[in-house]
């Protein structure tokens, strides 16, 4: 069954010649982001994370958003929240591509 979802995948990804992976999420709202915030408030604003996990011990939140191009510019930006064990905000890492958000 795996093989045949990579199968699927690599066909679509031959015949489109993108993926996108991940979901938009609002980059403008980044200074928003507080410490000491909880993870419901930054829900309320991010949405769910595509991915969770751990990071030097603090809970993580990441938020992606990928165009990947066979024959284009690759896009990415990536959102990584760091929660401590009462889960609140301790810090947070945005990376980019996108050259409009050079100024952030």
């Amino acid at each position: 069954m795996k093989s045949l979802k990579y199968s699927l995948l690599a066909m679509l990804i031959a015949l489109s010649g993108c993926v996108t992976v991940g979901e938009e999420f609002p980059v403008n709202k980044l200074e928003t982001i507080q410490k000491g915030q909880t993870k419901t408030e930054v829900a309320k604003i991010f949405g769910q994370p595509w991915r969770v996990g751990k990071d030097m011990g603090y809970r993580t939140w990441t938020y992606v958003h990928y165009k990947i191009s066979l024959f284009g510019e690759q896009k990415t930006r990536d959102l990584v929240i760091r929660f401590d064990t009462a889960d609140k905000v301790v810090s947070f890492t945005f990376n980019s591509t996108y050259r409009e958000d050079e100024h952030l």
